[in-house]
């Protein structure tokens, strides 16, 4: 018998893959690649780093205390005015001969009369009284797009306290005697070391004078104090050698520095406010007669 033979089925044609249609593929085109996401670094701490070595036997501890509201405040201050002002600090030397000797010679009557001692911080205030008055632009402030002079000099005294360093400020200057300064310094000299300064008397300073030199500093570059324009920075008197005609002799020496805001102040006016303080010093008869 004969056997019939199936037919095989027809192979099935390849199936053509589907191609996307061409708005899909502009909207691949225009999506761009992802950036690789950056480690972010880590956020910084105040920690003290450890360090190893060999130990000697000693303390390796460290304390660490909260920041007062008082150095918060004047840190703060302090970089706002750094970060503001065009800061330049003007140097000069003032020989202290005559108002040493005048101060050894009516100190103990000074005393007697007014009960306060003479010292020199009231000369340097008077000297900046008329010195301000002579160039009005170191007595005044920025206000925005403004310059607010003030005919008044609200002097502010960098004064030393337990808890840090305090700025109490002694209004109208212009029209006190030395005496009336000695007493106001004394005054918040003294409450300051008891901490009993209110807030409110170390606001609205139109100049500040600042004295390292009863710490021992020989020179440095005062930070201004905001928003004034400028301040004085007193340092330590040393004897050295001045030639003096065609000798020289050893005299008290004090460099005097003022730091200013060159916004405001022209290097001229610095320069002149600074020398005219100088002279007023080393010849005291001047702020006497009002010359």
């Amino acid at each position: 018998m004969a056997v019939e033979k199936k037919p095989e089925p027809a192979a099935e044609a390849p199936k053509a893959e589907a191609k996307p249609e061409p708005k899909a593929q502009a909207k691949q085109a225009a999506q761009p690649a992802k950036p690789k996401e950056e480690a972010k670094p880590k956020p910084m701490t105040a920690e003290m780093p450890k360090t190893e070595g060999p130990r000697t036997g000693g303390s390796r501890e460290i304390r660490r205390i909260p920041m007062s509201r008082l150095r918060d405040t004047a840190a703060k201050r302090l970089k706002e005015a750094q970060n503001t002002y065009a800061m330049l600090t003007t140097f000069n030397e003032c020989d202290m001969s005559a108002l040493t000797a005048m101060r050894k010679q009516m100190g103990p009557d000074f005393l007697d009369f007014h009960g306060v001692k003479l010292g020199f911080m009231s000369a340097f205030i008077k000297a900046s009284v008329m010195s301000l008055q002579k160039f009005p632009a170191l007595n005044a402030a920025i206000d925005g797009k403004d310059i607010v002079y003030h005919d008044y000099v609200d002097m502010s005294i960098a004064v030393s306290a337990p808890k840090g360093l305090v700025v109490p400020v002694l209004r109208n200057c212009e029209s006190m005697s030395f005496a009336q300064m000695e007493k106001s310094m004394a005054d918040v000299a003294d409450r300051a070391r008891k901490e009993k300064i209110a807030l409110e008397e170390m606001v609205g300073g139109t100049f500040t004078i600042t004295n390292g030199g009863v710490f021992g500093s020989m020179m440095s570059t005062p930070i201004i104090n905001i928003p004034q324009s400028a301040i004085l920075g007193l340092h330590s008197i040393k004897k050295r050698p001045v030639v003096i005609g065609d000798k020289i002799e050893a005299r008290p020496m004090m460099y005097l520095a003022l730091s200013y805001d060159h916004r405001l102040v022209d290097g001229r006016e610095a320069v002149w406010f600074l020398k005219n303080v100088k002279e007023l010093i080393e010849d005291p008869r001047k702020m006497l007669l009002d010359m």
